[in-house]
């Protein structure tokens, strides 16, 4: 037990004497502290005594898009990890092609007598879905937070990030380093954040490449397929057959299947051509080469999904707004100068 504090100890930067105090819930520790110790306990691999683990006042489910882009797991997991601590537990459903629909989900959630719950990426970011099977939980005061999508027929609060800036980050990057064609290869058109996401192009494009750009011009430079390592390939291919000198993807893993498909062709990145990719998954920092992407705030997104959530919960009336959160470009070693 002794190296055991010890070890707590070092980790959270105290005495042995106030990860005692802490562990055996003794007052006269600042909150700070008490924290830090707690999160060097979990950080450990420890287990908590159980009276200082949070207690557990209901379930919330947590309907999720398949986990094969790893931005999903990782929002999921920051969700789960910030509801527990608030004394929840997450229930975890996801969706895959052919698989359980959302709204058998929501039933059985229903069924469950959860406290709320959570869409991510969900079919409210599909324009072609109906808000009326959101409508009906809000009619049940069934507390629910959307993210990643917008309708303005559901009073609830939505959370999303800003997709068309960070169309404009990738842009801008690009443009500063001399390239003037550019092309965009994303999701499929039905989704709203799809839709920002061209928009954002557009008007990035004639920001910072040509005020002059046509609708029609700029259309020939996006192809929109899935956010898969198959379908960046199959955009990347279709785009460098236009003569692109650099992408911008959608997601990673399209980022990846472009970068593919270029090799293919004899092509070096970013030698011959620019990729750039979105969300910062967690290994792209260690691909060859690393990739140069916009990062989704996810880690803000779950806490505010997380916060906004618990204050229904608690019997708030929140307004029908969306929380946009801003994007950031983490520049490695998948763009360079314009080549030639």
């Amino acid at each position: 037990m002794k190296v055991r504090l010890a070890e707590i100890a070092e980790r959270a930067g105290v005495s042995i004497a106030t990860v005692s105090r802490v562990l055996n819930d003794k007052p006269g520790v600042h909150e700070r502290t008490r924290r830090a110790v707690l999160t060097a306990v979990d950080v450990l691999g420890y287990d908590r005594p159980a009276n200082l683990r949070p207690q557990l006042s209901g379930l919330v489910g947590l309907i999720v898009p398949e986990l094969e882009n790893p931005i999903f797991p990782r929002f999921a997991q920051l969700l789960e990890t910030s509801l527990a601590h608030s004394g929840y537990t997450p229930l975890l459903c996801t969706q895959s092609p052919g698989g359980i629909h959302e709204d058998d989900y929501v039933e059985t959630l229903l069924a469950r007598g959860v406290s709320g719950i959570v869409f991510v990426s969900g079919m409210h970011a599909n324009t072609q879905t109906e808000p009326g099977r959101y409508q009906r939980l809000v009619g049940l005061g069934m507390p629910l937070v959307l993210v990643n999508g917008f309708m303005d027929d559901v009073d609830a609060p939505f959370v999303s990030a800003d997709e068309a800036l960070a169309s404009d980050l990738a842009v801008a990057h690009l443009a500063h380093m001399g390239h003037t064609r550019i092309g965009l290869a994303t999701g499929q058109p039905r989704y709203q954040p799809v839709i920002r996401r061209v928009a954002g192009f557009h008007a990035a494009m004639r920001a910072h490449v040509d005020a002059d750009l046509t609708d029609e011009a700029l259309d020939d430079l996006v192809e929109t397929t899935y956010y898969t390592i198959e379908g960046g390939a199959l955009a990347a291919q279709a785009l460098l057959d236009r003569g692109v000198t650099a992408l911008v993807c959608g997601s990673d893993l399209m980022a990846l299947g472009a970068i593919q498909a270029a090799r293919q062709r004899g092509l070096a990145v970013p030698r011959d051509i620019s990729v750039v990719g979105s969300d910062d998954s967690l290994l792209v920092a260690f691909t060859d080469p690393p990739l140069t992407t916009v990062r989704q705030p996810v880690a803000a997104m779950a806490q505010a999904t997380c916060r906004v959530l618990l204050e229904q919960v608690a019997g708030r009336q929140l307004p029908a707004k969306e929380q946009m959160f801003v994007p950031e470009l983490v520049v490695r070693g998948s763009t360079a100068r314009v080549p030639g």
